[in-house]
């Protein structure tokens, strides 16, 4: 296999316009960050040509059904940052357009309810706010001036108002409280969750509602005026947890309503409804004790669907599919006898018809729920994975990926299945490079059960020659391997550098039922290690693979099976890398933010004796195996990772140093538990192959 050059040598690197709009700003041509006609030198895929890949997102239909609006973000490896331009297609794939070429991001991009305008947020005038321009990308016109910025919006459909989100500051900071000390930099702290993810919690999303006279904004309404709450939900979730009534007169949104203690052991959000008129809120799922969000109106405005878990506590439950009946105040799952979990609700334009993403062994699909009938059927079928969906006419228009092709969109004949690509962001480069093979294998486990196990092989592979082999541990832990496409974990990237990986979808991940899923709670440390040994096992006896070149590779989750593996492989492995994994069940107890996801996984406190189950989960740290530790391992962490704390890294490095075992610290102090930086994403992975390859192709 030809050595991998890490350096940009060899691409030809040309900025392309493409029938531009009016810009916003100022900005040079030359500083504008945008897509690249790349000419390689090989056709082996390297860290630089995968940040040169355009990422599409937003994928929204217009009003009319005749055109998809997406953005497509850019990175720049020397400048170290992204931009985020905007297209338009033709339904039917004809007639792309880039109608917007700036040096300014537009994020969040959407369609006017009548179609005249396209909406989008831009941070061109210093803070994030709101601009519309027509739909060739010209005379863009700013309606918001909030101070601070917004984080999100949505348009009326009646277009009489507009609800944004802002950052609303509501507690005392030590400066507030000492205005004498305006240079003293703490925190004062009087009980849990004060930080999640990777920042400190300073402030909380709220929903405003504004008068809208089509130019600007008036008379703005904070609907959770005082209260200590977030809406959307923090980290993740964004404006689809919030919606219009189609009447205009009612705003339905996700909220958690707790503080504290109670907050970091609850999953328990509620879907609530804010009457413009009243300016009442009514929460609508109470009692349903586990995450309910991202509620959608029928058509009609007669029912509302949303996503609902049952037990409070497990963030990794059963997505449900709930629809509530305003007539009759009943609320129904319609997934009951459906054992998988459903995302991204999206009505029928007459109301008879659910469409929704879920994955099954592997795969997300989209799925047809009939609501009269209540059958639920799948519409595609294929080795990819669907992030998002869109009703227009008879089709659907799709955005999915898989392991060999990042995200492009697809127009989906629902009745048929079939598929058409009507976006070719990444042709360019895709058409000048050899990719590995996917397989998808079924493998015995040790309790007889049959696992899929994913096999990536490098390009050019030679059947008659043997290969240093990857044993990929996923992260969650309660994450599908399936047909995902990484920026970091990319598998093609793996096995361009002459691996074979191996990645199996152990014990403890959904698509496969839920009792395969549920299994791993309170069993760190059991069947799904054993589910690892089976499948590398397994893949060891093949003439192809090198069972003397063996190396486990993970994050998350997955860094913690690492380590776990460390102490129990029995030689297996010559070398391990793990990032931003689990070393000591105690400490992370103790320090990780989100308490429910380690009372549920972990079973109790540590302090418990008396808690079999708990005590058998700490029996498992990894960090408690250390003595049997014989082989090399690369240990990476983030500073700003508050899910698990970069102490729990270092631990890990330190121990292997003090017990005399060749290691290795990547330290990234300003990324959380990803790495998102271009120039940090490329050292991450030429530190990534130089370690493997140190220990595996000598």
């Amino acid at each position: 296999m030809k050595k991998i050059l890490y350096s940009i040598l060899g691409l030809l690197l040309i900025f392309s316009c493409n029938n531009p709009g009016q810009n916003k700003s100022d900005a040079k041509e030359s500083e504008i960050i945008g897509k690249k006609t790349l000419k390689l030198s090989s056709d082996i895929m390297t860290p630089e040509v995968l940040w040169s890949f355009g990422r599409i997102s937003g994928v929204e239909l217009s009003p009319d059904k005749s055109k998809v609006l997406y953005g497509v973000s850019y990175y720049s490896i020397p400048e170290n940052k992204g931009n985020k331009e905007l297209f338009i297609v033709n339904a039917d794939g004809s007639d792309v357009k880039q109608i917007t070429k700036t040096a300014d991001s537009e994020y969040d991009a959407t369609w006017k309810p009548d179609g005249s305008k396209i909406a989008y947020m831009s941070a061109s005038s210093g803070s994030m706010q709101l601009w519309e321009m027509d739909t060739d990308g010209k005379n863009p016109v700013q309606i918001t001036d909030v101070e601070g910025g917004i984080t999100g919006y949505k348009y009326a459909p009646d277009m009489s108002k507009i609800l944004y989100l802002k950052e609303v500051k509501l507690d005392s900071t030590v400066n507030d409280k000492y205005p004498d000390l305006d240079k003293a930099n703490a925190k004062i702290v009087e009980d849990i969750m004060y930080r999640h993810w990777d920042s400190w919690i300073e402030s909380y999303s709220h929903i405003f509602v504004a008068n809208y006279n089509g130019k600007s904004i008036l008379d703005a309404t904070d609907i959770m005026a005082n209260e200590k709450y977030d809406s959307p939900l923090k980290p993740f979730g964004g404006i689809e947890q919030i919606n219009w009534s189609p009447d205009s007169k009612n705003i339905v949104y996700t909220s958690k309503k707790m503080r504290g203690k109670e907050y970091a052991f609850s999953t328990n959000s509620d879907i609530y409804i804010y009457n413009i008129e009243s300016k009442q809120n009514t929460n609508i799922s109470e009692g349903m004790m586990g995450y309910d969000i991202a509620a959608v109106y029928s058509p009609n405005g007669k029912k509302l669907a949303w996503e609902s878990m049952e037990h409070d506590g497990y963030e990794a439950d059963k997505n449900r599919l709930i629809v509530y009946d305003f007539e009759t105040k009943e609320k129904k799952d319609y997934t009951k006898d459906f054992d998988q979990n459903v995302s991204g609700l999206v009505w029928s334009p007459d109301g008879s018809k659910i469409y929704f993403t879920s994955g099954y062994h592997a795969r997300v699909q989209i799925y047809e729920l009939n609501i009269e009938t209540n059958a639920i059927k799948a519409i595609t079928k294929g080795d990819y994975d669907y992030l998002s969906i869109a009703l227009a006419g008879d089709k659907i228009i799709g955005s999915k990926q898989s392991m060999q092709v990042p995200t492009e969109i697809y127009s989906i004949n629902i009745e048929t299945g079939a598929e058409k690509q009507i976006s070719f962001e990444n042709k360019e480069i895709l058409d000048q490079l050899a990719l590995g093979k996917v397989e998808e294998r079924w493998i015995k486990t040790t309790d007889n059960k049959q696992m899929l196990v994913w096999v990536i092989y490098p390009p050019h592979f030679d059947p008659n020659k043997k290969y240093p082999t990857l044993l990929y541990c996923e992260g969650g832990p309660q994450s599908t391997v399936s047909q995902f496409y990484s920026y970091r974990w990319n598998f093609q990237m793996m096995a361009a550098n002459g691996y074979i990986i191996v990645a199996p979808n152990r014990r403890g991940l959904p698509s496969f039922g839920q009792e395969w899923n549920a299994q791993i709670s309170g069993d760190y440390g059991g069947q799904n290690m054993l589910d690892y040994f089976s499948a590398i096992d397994e893949l060891s006896k093949e003439p192809f693979v090198d069972k003397d070149r063996l190396g486990a590779v993970g994050a998350s989750y997955g860094g913690f099976s690492v380590y776990w593996i460390a102490g129990h492989h029995n030689k297996r492995f010559k070398v391990f890398i793990a990032h931003d994994g689990i070393f000591n069940f105690e400490s992370m107890y103790l320090e990780t933010e989100e308490m429910w996801f380690v009372n549920w996984d972990y079973g109790g406190a540590f302090w418990d004796k008396n808690n079999k189950v708990a005590q058998r989960s700490y029996a498992n740290s990894p960090h408690k195996f250390i003595d049997k530790w014989d082989t090399p391992i690369m240990v990476v962490h983030g500073g700003l990772d508050y899910r698990i704390l970069d102490s729990q890294g270092m631990s890990a490095f330190n121990a292997a140093i003090m017990r005399g075992i060749p290691a290795k610290l990547l330290y990234f102090p300003e990324e959380n538990h990803w790495v998102l930086k271009p120039q940090n994403g490329i050292l991450w992975q030429r530190e990534f192959f130089s370690w493997l390859d140190k220990y595996l192709k000598k």
